[in-house]
């Protein structure tokens, strides 16, 4: 599903590229994506539950990523990471993020997940909470 045609980005991050980000081909690694998705994910809950989040105790956990990989991003491009959700189950979510450059509006990487609601105390699946629903609802202007 091309999610990222219809969704409206609200949040953005810059993401700070380093030098031990690159492949031999001067590109930055596809696995390092990963983290620059991740690092936009943790701030995107940040920023729309309002508090720093206790990533020891947070009862969401990724259950799904699938990547696509459109263009390389290189050692000077200024990017950034954009993030929504677009969709809720009763246990879970589904967000869509993309790496894009700042300058030049390209799309280098769209990144599609799913996160669940887990209890990590019994390590069973539960709902995601009517609060982090509320919260994001809110935010990305979406119908529970």
């Amino acid at each position: 599903m091309s999610t990222n045609d219809s969704v409206t980005y609200r949040f953005s991050v810059p993401v700070q590229i380093k030098m031990c980000d690159l492949d031999p081909f001067a590109h930055v690694n596809n696995g390092v994506q990963c983290n620059y998705f991740d690092y936009g994910r943790s701030q995107y809950f940040e920023h729309v539950f309002g508090e720093k989040i206790n990533w020891m105790t947070m009862d969401m956990v990724l259950v799904h990523v699938d990547m696509d990989f459109k263009n390389p991003i290189k050692i000077h491009d200024r990017i950034i990471c954009e993030t929504a959700i677009y969709e809720f189950g009763v246990k879970s979510l589904k967000m869509v993020q993309q790496l894009k450059c700042e300058e030049t509006g390209a799309v280098k990487t769209v990144c599609h997940s799913v996160l669940a609601g887990f209890d990590r105390q019994t390590e069973i699946s539960i709902p995601i909470k009517t609060e982090y629903k509320s919260k994001i609802s809110a935010f990305e202007h979406l119908t529970i």
